[in-house]
């Protein structure tokens, strides 16, 4: 069947009416859900029904739909840039050095995952405002807010066209210039910062780990253009978890570290070994059994059996006397063995003495832990099932539990520039995002099992060499995963605010200046659009007064909570209400031991099976065909790499030939164009009831102009205002400083909500051997971080209305320094005995 807009417009058009209809036929089931907003339902259930219905595609009818051209918005500038081969180089010697000689021989080599095809350039796309753009352009000066932005897809469809709506409401909030990289490499310049996005390029076909080597480039070419310090990095899904290991191989190859990260629904365990992935997904639209698809010549690669059919026709045994035995036939198509506990060589009935292997009742051994030189087995229903075809596209079923491919099984994640973490409270992979948080900001408490600590060199040594990661965790109560995706729903609008909250003070801390973001709040569309009465109420307790919260989503220029063990914890409703999160006790994300983080599980490879059956047996006849067109051409021969190259099986980089057509020129999508019509309609009115407001602004200063009355206060001043006219600022920016957040973490607990700011800047016992993020950033001001990040003091959420000038205004010191109030009046404290923390 054709993959195109006609087809997936009648595939989810009867999902959309159903939906309309049952969302108000059956409302109660929805209440105090985020499905209460008929918009976000109907974007819920369409994007379920189009993944149902592209499960039916090849994974070249996905990746090629997703990655049509889709023009982008008059008010939006987009400019593709070609990242130099000096950076790509450079990135692929610092995956070698992280990589290191043994992970270089699993990986299959260092040359392979180097190359292109022919015309493949890595490109990048710079997304900004168009009226940023102007006025940049008119003062002359760099942009000093830059996102690098790495679009999800699950590592194998997805682009910077499908994501360029998200990405410019980021643009607009941050006033930043985004790079976004092309899945071929797609990087995006906008105004929180200016945006980039990278096209990296995408698996099956270019596997683990070319995406992370392209994304990489793209932020080594950043660096030869911008100052670490007005760099962010964010990405979501798999973009996330691409994100995470790009800050790891940052840290440990000594490349100067980004001022902050945002990963939105990160991907950082493709073992898929914690609970919520076995759980009820009704919530959520990634599906519960993973992402199938029809077979064609990228997916699903040639397993151990394939290989062996090939080798037996290589020295000539071809066809007929191939074994086409019923089970052989039935194994070849299905991917998996099932294997009866009576049938099982005895002497495979046994506990594994190096701790890999778990043993069920029967004693039978079952391989459940990824790794290098065995296939994957387990126990279900006292069988042994044995694991042939690979799992996940992004890599093969030995490198899934790699750290830079899962990277909750990193030694540690501490000594990370700060993060902010948005988590869907009702998405699939709700738990390792939770244990990745805490894993970052604990890295001590939270190691990962022996196995995968004896597999790394120093791994044990790591653990402890790194301080924590400052954290910021929010929880959106059974909202979806990546719900920015959903852009036009309410809890999408608020989850930008917090993108741009914490975008901009990382900006500020790191630059040590303040930031100016766009407040837009008076003519948000989301401040108007609902007349519900239960916002803010504590589920459970709507009928309790102390069910309520009176904290909200922070919006422009709001600071930042202080961090607490490294932490700011928060569980956020459909509303913007925030509320705190569970003590870790509570969270079963925390409480998995160790030993079982990275290890498969029955729950999600039963799933993963059921599907399999059905897909397999719809598709056998297809999946039959695809193997066997495949031995012929493995016969014919490819151009390979030399004998040090082992390329994965799914690798279009092992399957090369002579005269390999180029890629195929992008067409337009007018489906992905009408959605990304819809996705940008909140940011086109905004534009338009800004640009309203600036307009009044203007006639208001325009009549200011006009003759003056002047008013003669008591103290001789004049007052030259106009009566009748409320003066207020010009523009609708407000200032974001650093205020010191991050300086409390060392010594609140997390669970400590009583410590105010005072107490814990008197205290500062950090162990001075512990390793924070590095930079190397040359920063013309020299003032002391701890005296800056004081510039405006506080005690616990209550800010004093004035600020602490910069040392460098006059020779300041502990106990002489200047207090601007925010009202205008200078005020010169005379010496006291206030100390700062040395």
């Amino acid at each position: 069947m054709v993959f195109n807009t006609i087809t997936v417009g009648a595939s989810v058009t009867p999902t959309v009416v159903e939906t309309y209809f049952n969302h108000y036929l059956n409302r109660k089931p929805l209440h105090q859900k985020p499905t209460a907003h008929i918009s976000y339902h109907e974007g819920l259930k369409l994007i379920r029904q189009f993944l149902e219905y592209a499960s039916h595609h090849t994974v070249e009818d996905i990746q090629g739909f997703t990655s049509q051209w889709v023009p982008h918005a008059r008010w939006i500038k987009v400019d593709e840039v070609t990242i130099p081969e000096e950076n790509i180089t450079k990135g692929a010697k610092l995956i070698e050095a992280q990589l290191g000689h043994h992970s270089i021989q699993t990986v299959g080599g260092s040359r392979w995952w180097q190359w292109r095809r022919h015309g493949g350039a890595l490109k990048a796309e710079w997304i900004e405002m168009r009226t940023d753009f102007n006025q940049r352009k008119k003062v002359g000066e760099k942009s000093r807010r830059i996102m690098l932005y790495v679009h999800g897809g699950a590592y194998f469809f997805g682009s910077v066209d499908e994501h360029r709506y998200q990405i410019q409401r980021h643009a607009r909030k941050l006033k930043a210039r985004v790079l976004a990289r092309y899945l071929v490499l797609l990087l995006t310049f906008c105004r929180l910062p200016n945006i980039i996005l990278a096209r990296y390029r995408l698996a099956p076909q270019f596997p683990f780990p070319c995406g992370l080597h392209d994304c990489l480039s793209a932020y080594l070419y950043l660096l030869t253009e911008q100052e670490p310090s007005t760099i962010i990095l964010a990405g979501d899904s798999a973009g996330g978890g691409m994100i995470t290991s790009m800050m790891v191989i940052l840290r440990d190859q000594g490349i100067p570290l980004p001022a902050g990260a945002i990963l939105i629904s990160p991907w950082v365990d493709l073992t898929h070994s914690f609970q919520s992935v076995a759980g009820d997904n009704s919530s959520d639209y990634i599906p519960a059994h993973g992402f199938m698809s029809k077979p064609s010549a990228s997916w699903p690669p040639p397993n151990s059996d394939d290989m062996l059919d090939i080798a037996q026709e290589a020295v000539g045994r071809i066809g007929k006397s191939m074994d086409l035995s019923s089970a052989h036939e039935r194994e070849a198509v299905q991917g998996f063995s099932i294997i009866p506990h009576a049938e099982i060589p005895a002497a495979e009935r046994h506990t594994s003495a190096n701790g890999l292997n778990d043993t069920n009742s029967t004693g039978t051994a079952d391989n459940t832990i990824p790794g290098a030189g065995h296939e994957l087995s387990i126990i279900i229903e006292d069988k042994l099932v044995q694991i042939k075809d690979q799992i996940q596209m992004y890599t093969t079923n030995q490198l899934i539990s790699h750290p830079l491919v899962s990277p909750v099984l990193q030694p540690s994640l501490g000594g990370l520039p700060p993060l902010l973490i948005l988590t869907g409270g009702g998405e699939v992979l709700r738990d390792e995002q939770i244990y990745l948080a805490h894993k970052a900001a604990n890295p001590t408490k939270y190691p990962p099992a022996d196995v995968y600590l004896d597999a790394i060199p120093h791994g044990r040594e790591q653990v402890s060499k790194w301080k924590g990661t400052d954290v910021q965790l929010q929880v959106w109560d059974d909202c979806c995963h990546v719900t920015p995706t959903l852009s036009f729903t309410r809890p999408a609008k608020f989850m930008y605010r917090s993108v741009a909250q914490f975008g901009a003070w990382a900006l500020a801390r790191a630059q040590k200046t303040e930031i100016e973001i766009m407040d837009d709040d008076n003519v948000s569309v989301i401040s108007n659009d609902s007349d519900e009465t239960d916002i803010g109420k504590e589920p459970g307790n709507e009928a309790s007064a102390s069910g309520l919260s009176t904290i909200q989503i922070g919006r422009a220029g709001d600071p930042l909570p202080s961090f607490r063990g490294h932490m700011v914890r928060q569980r956020v409703d459909r509303h913007g209400a925030i509320f705190p999160l569970g003590a870790p006790s509570t969270l079963p994300a925390l409480n998995l031991p160790a030993n079982e983080i990275g290890v498969i599980k029955e729950g999600p490879v039963g799933k993963w099976m059921a599907a399999k059956k059905k897909w397999d047996t719809k598709y056998a006849a297809e999946k039959r065909k695809v193997q066997k067109q495949r031995v012929n051409e493995m016969i014919a021969g490819f151009e390979g790499f030399g004998d040090d190259e082992a390329p994965p099986p799914s690798a279009l980089a092992g399957r090369r030939i002579r005269n390999m057509p180029k890629e195929e020129k992008r067409k337009r999508s007018w489906g992905m164009s009408l959605w990304t019509i819809w996705g940008s309609k909140h940011d086109e009115k905004t534009r338009s009831l800004i640009s309203d407001a600036n307009h009044q602004i203007k006639r208001e200063e325009k009549a200011e102009q006009e003759p003056e009355s002047s008013v003669i206060d008591p103290t001789g001043a004049a007052d030259t205002k106009k009566p009748g006219i409320e003066h207020r600022s010009p523009s609708h920016q407000r200032a974001v400083t650093d205020e010191g957040q991050a300086l409390a973490t060392e010594t609140a607990s997390i669970n400590d909500e009583n410590t105010i700011t005072a107490e814990i800047l008197l205290q500062n016992d950090e162990d001075p051997n512990l390793l924070g993020p590095t930079s190397a950033v040359k920063n013309k001001q020299t003032h002391d971080v701890k005296t800056l990040a004081s510039l405006r003091p506080n005690a616990g959420p209550v800010a004093f209305p004035f600020k602490l000038a910069p040392p460098d205004r006059q020779a300041a010191n502990a106990s002489t320094l200047t207090l601007t109030s925010e009202a205008g009046v200078a005020t010169v404290v005379p010496a006291t005995k206030l100390s700062l923390p040395k």
